[in-house]
């Protein structure tokens, strides 16, 4: 009877809410302006990828919990100065960046290193 009952719960909850804010704090965790403040947020993003918000940039927040009560960052806004084709991807700072074409040819700009030991220098 209880596990049906949660069950209805979490069936019935229509929260799933989400704002888009703007970075105070740039760090992990992060600090949002929303409709106020939001600092200590946790970030996510896909596995075995890490990165850290500019200050100023644009983020997207979900509120998740039953309550909508635990708001975490989830991604920032999209440059869309990038000419990106269909099913590519980059990967990008400010100095340096890591482009895949849909082609499989992978193109870096700014510095490589392997191992320690330079490969391709900044131009």
């Amino acid at each position: 009877m209880w596990i049906s009952q949660r069950g209805e719960k979490a069936q019935s909850h229509t929260g799933g809410g989400a704002e888009v804010g703007r970075v105070t704090l740039a760090r992990n965790p992060v600090g949002v302006y929303l409709d106020g403040e939001r600092r200590e947020l946790p970030m996510f993003g896909p596995g075995g990828y890490a990165w850290r918000p500019s200050l100023d940039q644009q983020v997207l927040v979900i509120k998740a919990g039953t309550q909508e009560e635990a708001p975490c960052v989830v991604g920032g806004l999209c440059r869309t100065d990038l000419a990106l084709g269909e099913g590519e991807v980059m990967i990008y700072s400010p100095k340096a960046s890591i482009h895949v074409g849909a082609d499989g040819v992978v193109n870096v700009s700014g510095g490589l290193t392997v191992n320690g030991k330079p490969v391709l220098t900044a131009e």
